[in-house]
């Protein structure tokens, strides 16, 4: 490598540098590095590359809007949902329905920790999918060290698909005028392309998480084929649902899906005996005395969310269509660039809108005022303003990045670097990036731009690399200092993160590892 590619290289991460020295070494918290990096980007920008600052402050502001909506609508909405059902009690009857189900752990956790850990993924993501489920099973009786390295483990998966689909979402907003290709397009594209090379691993994910709260292969005994039903309940309809409709639904679908059919094989198991060192202490396990009505009036904003969703989305045309051209485009960015750069905003057709009115309606059933719904509201954004900083800090350093060329000269450098076995290494892109943000979407956001600059590069389509980074953003997650943290919080073992987190990096590893060696060998099969 010459002397200025190796400088532009440098001078291309130093933002990035900067998060993983920051993140890990300062243990600052991210609002305030994920601020420092903008200046640190426009510092390179501007001087180095030649960046105008009023074109630096229009890429910030465009990654500022593009931030605000509709990603954080989108996850104040989901947590909005779950703090309401928090605030009305519902939560309760939905954790005595889901413990009631079966006295072996085993089982519990395949439901709790794959079935419903994966629901919450596709409704909230942010650590709920985690942070739930390990305190309903540690209330059951669980061990809380390997429950949380399991629960990480299958949380790796339907990362892409969280939050109802915004990781994917907002990475295809970012690349859709870079690839010259209709935002919607892109999106369904990047969809597909990472159920396919997330497939294998997530079929696999909950027999590790077995593995690992059980303690071993022993841990199958007697229920390897519930926990294959419930892995292909889910991979199968999560990878056709982002196959053929979108991102947003893929986790929601697949997890009802396998709900709906481990369940039911649990409650058929309920008489057969189950091993001392499997079974939930009888003062630990919960009676079920709850009414159909009552289970249904507790479910009612994920029933509606799964409705309203579905019933707008491009599986009902004659409902999207109209709605979908209720939105406004601007051109914000006001540097030189090959087209015009659009930002659109949908004003009614967009996942967080339809949280929002399937939460209302849901905590009016469930019995909650409408002054207490605005409180639990006001709460929620409250108490997530640092996230909502970090979220648009990250998305307005990506900007400048993009737009000053940064990112073009560290994908050159990288080619340079790697050659055509880059794809070798393309997730573990995405796990540096969930390592140092804690989050696939600002993940997808700080290297989708590389990766796609780098598939140009080695001519390999750009939603496979991108798809590859989705990948890696979630098997990040499991080492992730933040997310680590979060989990530990809910679990009450807080002092523990080190011991977790060499708990699961072999497990990280493998997933590394398995997911280079797909996308390599697939690089340049896929178009």
């Amino acid at each position: 490598m010459d002397t200025n590619l190796f400088v532009n290289l440098l001078l291309g991460l130093v933002p990035i540098i900067w998060l993983v020295i920051a993140l890990t070494g300062l243990k600052m918290p991210g609002y305030k590095a994920c601020g420092i990096a903008i200046a640190l980007a426009a510092v390179v920008a501007i001087p180095y590359k030649g960046m105008a600052p009023l074109n630096c402050g229009t890429a910030i502001l465009e990654g500022v809007l593009s931030a605000l909506w509709p990603i954080i609508l989108v996850i104040i909405a989901a947590l909005f949902t779950y703090n309401l059902v928090l605030e009305t009690g519902a939560m309760d009857r939905i954790k005595a329905m889901l413990s009631g189900i079966s006295s072996d752990k085993r089982i519990l956790a395949i439901i709790i920790g794959w079935s419903f850990g994966c629901f919450m993924e596709g409704m909230a993501g942010f650590g709920t999918a985690v942070a739930i489920p390990v305190s309903i099973l540690i209330a059951l009786g669980f061990e809380p060290l390997p429950t949380l390295v399991g629960l990480l483990i299958v949380n790796s998966t339907p990362t892409a698909f969280g939050s109802v689909g915004v990781p994917t979402t907002t990475l295809a907003s970012l690349l859709s005028s870079s690839l010259e290709m209709d935002v919607s397009t892109l999106t369904l594209s990047l969809s597909a392309n990472t159920a396919l090379i997330e497939a294998l691993l997530m079929f696999l994910s909950p027999f590790f998480m077995v593995f690992v709260i059980g303690k071993g292969v022993k841990a199958f005994k007697g229920i390897l084929p519930i926990v294959l039903v419930s892995s292909l309940a889910f991979t199968v309809p999560n990878f056709l649902v982002a196959t053929f409709i979108g991102p947003e639904l893929p986790d929601i679908i697949g997890s009802a899906c396998s709900m709906a059919a481990t369940i039911p094989l649990a409650i058929a198991m309920r008489n057969k005996p189950v091993p001392e060192e499997y079974r939930i202490a009888a003062d630990k396990q919960q009676k079920l005395s709850i009414s159909v009505g009552e289970g249904i009036q507790a479910w009612s904003p994920f029933i509606l969310i799964f409705v309203l969703l579905l019933g707008t989305s491009k599986l009902f045309p004659f409902i999207n269509a109209p709605l979908s051209t209720i939105k406004s485009s601007f051109q914000i960015y006001t540097g030189p660039v090959e087209k015009p750069t659009l930002t659109t905003f949908s004003w009614i057709n967009t996942p967080g809108v339809w949280i929002i009115i399937a939460a209302v309606i849901g905590g009016l059933i469930q019995g909650a005022s409408p002054q207490k719904i605005a409180a639990v509201f006001g709460r929620t954004v409250g108490s997530n303003v640092k996230t909502i900083v970090t979220i648009c800090s990250v998305l307005a350093t990506a900007k400048i990045m993009v737009y000053s060329g940064m990112t073009t000269d560290v994908a050159v450098a990288l080619v340079a670097l790697t050659g055509g076995i880059f794809p070798l290494f393309s997730p573990l892109v995405g796990v540096l990036g969930a390592f140092v943000t804690g989050s696939g979407t600002n993940t997808g956001v700080l290297f989708g731009p590389l990766q796609r600059e780098t598939a140009s590069q080695i001519n390999v389509l750009p939603q496979w690399l991108c798809a590859a980074n989705a990948l890696g953003a979630g098997i990040g997650k499991m080492v992730a200092p933040s997310n680590i943290a979060l989990a530990c919080a809910a679990a009450g073992v807080v002092g523990q993160e080190s011991k977790i987190i060499r708990s699961v990096f072999k497990y990280a590893l493998i997933y590394t590892v398995v997911g280079g060696i797909v996308c390599l060998a697939l690089a340049h099969v896929v178009s």
